[in-house]
This record gives C-alpha cells, structure tokens and sequence, in this order.
C-alpha cells in the first residue's frame, strides 16, 4: 500500500511556479548569473596573464578597464536611462575602487606585502628566497584580479545602458510575430507547437548570454560585436515564437 502511494506521488504532474514565485526569484537569478559572469572574468584573466600575457602583468587588466571607459564615453553621449552616461559611468568606478579596495586597505595590503617580500628576498636565498618571488608573482594577480571587478563593473554598465537596444528588438520582433500570426489565422497558413516552443526557449538564453558573454572576455572588444549578433538574435526569435502562436486561444 506504501509502494502504490508512493508511485502515485512520483506520477503527480510537476506544477510550475507561479508569478509571484517567479517576480520574487528573478532578483536572486540576476545575482547568480553576475556572480557567474564575475567568476569567468576574473579566471579568463588569470588564464591569460599565466600564459599569453606575462609580461604585461596586472597592467593588461588596467588597460582593458581605460579601454572600456573611453569606449563608453565616446559611444554613450546621450541616453535614455541617465544623463552624461561617461561622467556617471568614471564616477560610479571610482567609488567602487575608492569603498570597495582603497578604504578597505586591500590595494595597501597587496602593494606593501609584495614589496615587503621583494626585499627579502633580495636579501636571502633558499627557501626564502622563492617564497618571496613567489609573492612578488602574487601581486601581479592581485591588481589583476582588482581591474578585472572594475572592467567587470564597467560592461555591467555598458550592457545596462544597452538595454533600450534589446527592448526594442523584443517589440520590433513581437510585433513583426503578430502580424505574420494574423495573416495566418486569416489565411490558410499551418501552425506548428514544435517550433513555438523551440523559439520560446530560446528567448532566455538569448537575453542572458551578453550578461555572461561580454563581462568576461578577457580582452577589449566593441560591445557592438557581442550585443547586435545577441539582439538580432533575439529579435527573430520573438518573431518565430509569436508569429508560430496558436491561431485561437
């Protein structure tokens, strides 16, 4: 009896969560994915700096983030969301190094330690000696790791002042889907589940790849290249998805 009821239980239908359920878990689904996209930005940097870009050191990273400001400067004149979108932009980077590494005395701590260990072990030899260089190398993965969070913070930015471009892919598909539904309700056109529900699952991972994509390429790149392909994208899959709608609900 115990068997059957468990069965019974195991064969119950999976009921999906509700809206409220799901307004309140979006808050902590964008937390997740940041948090993911920080994780691969700040590693993709590390990669990078052990093996293509040694000699650069942690000014690679510093380098990335100059890049990505003055990209932002000159393409964000204007905007829909905040007025002078390159001076809020410098100024909300700079609180974040100010609060986050200079007043919390990471930055003085990773600086003062390597060159702490730089003279001894200039002064010693043996063991000593390369645990020395060996944080003396740690510095440079330190500030890496430091200008990687701000190039980070910087294309969260970048990617929130692009978010008038994916809306209005999503409306210019929607609204393109609509109509082409139209004329095939009116028409004799076929509808078909199989490719509205293929076109609807894409439309999340589509919205989400930028957030990941872009924020943890561990080179300077135009956001052109990652957002127009992703909001193109979209676009024709909202279109699919709407205009493959069933004809009558």
């Amino acid at each position: 009896m115990a068997a059957s009821t468990d069965t019974a239980k195991n064969q119950q239908p999976y009921r999906e969560k509700g809206l409220i359920s799901k307004v309140l878990g979006l808050p902590f689904t964008l937390l997740g994915i940041l948090l993911v996209s920080l994780f691969f930005s700040v590693v993709t940097e590390w990669i990078g700096l052990y093996f293509f870009w040694p000699e650069e050191g942690w000014h690679h990273s510093r380098d990335m983030l100059n890049s990505e400001l003055e990209w932002l400067s000159a393409a964000f004149v204007q905007s829909l969301l905040v007025e002078q979108p390159g001076q809020t932009a410098r100024w909300i980077i700079g609180l974040a190094y100010e609060w986050g590494f200079e007043k919390t005395g990471l930055i003085h701590w990773i600086t003062q330690s390597a060159e702490q260990a730089r003279l001894n072990s200039n002064r010693s030899t043996g063991l000593q000696y390369y645990l020395g260089l060996t944080y003396v190398h740690l510095e440079d993965y330190g500030l890496a790791a430091v200008y990687a969070v701000l190039t980070f913070l910087a294309r969260i930015l970048i990617l929130v002042l692009t978010l008038p471009l994916f809306l209005m892919a999503v409306f210019t598909g929607l609204i393109d889907g609509l109509v082409r539904r139209d004329l095939r309700r009116f028409g004799a056109g076929r509808e078909s589940g199989f490719i509205y529900h293929r076109a609807k699952r894409m439309i999340v991972p589509l919205w989400v790849a930028p957030w990941i994509i872009y924020p943890a390429l561990p080179m300077t790149v135009s956001p052109l290249l990652v957002l127009l392909p992703c909001t193109a994208a979209l676009g024709v899959v909202v279109s699919i998805s709407a205009g493959s709608f069933k004809k009558y609900l």
